[in-house]
């Protein structure tokens, strides 16, 4: 079982794929069967939004629309663990919102762990756990 997940701030998306072959792409490299990655795949688009736009390149997304297939993709593996750097940089509030509840469920239900980097407040105000880091150095750290 791969444990981890990554959600790059430059989204990372494979160009010549479609964003449901962008987000299938990690289970295939797990050998999982065709049906079984497309399903998910298409899940993973509609929790975030983007279920009608499966077949579309990611130059035919926005910029926010690119970060949320990342996102499905970061979570297509069911990783225990999900790094993101600036996962809601580009997302407007609405679609920030909506990742952050997936995320939150995921975190409730499935014992998913998501460690940010970020400088979006919403993120932190969701966090359970806080650490500022400023010049290198661990600046606070506390709980909510």
């Amino acid at each position: 079982m791969h444990t981890i997940g990554f959600v790059f701030q430059a989204y990372n998306l494979i160009p010549v794929l479609t964003a449901l072959e962008n987000v299938a792409f990690i289970m295939q490299l797990q050998g999982k069967s065709n049906s079984e990655c497309t399903m998910r795949a298409q899940e993973l688009l509609r929790q975030v939004g983007l279920e009608d736009r499966g077949n579309s390149r990611p130059s035919q997304l926005s910029g926010g629309q690119q970060q949320r297939v990342a996102v499905a993709r970061a979570l297509a593996a069911k990783p225990r663990f999900v790094l993101a750097d600036e996962p809601t940089a580009n997302l407007d509030g609405a679609s920030t919102n909506r990742l952050l509840t997936i995320m939150e469920h995921l975190n409730k239900e499935e014992n998913v762990t998501f460690v940010f980097s970020t400088h979006d407040q919403r993120v932190v105000d969701k966090a359970h756990r806080v650490v500022t880091v400023e010049d290198g150095r661990v600046k606070n750290d506390e709980r909510h």
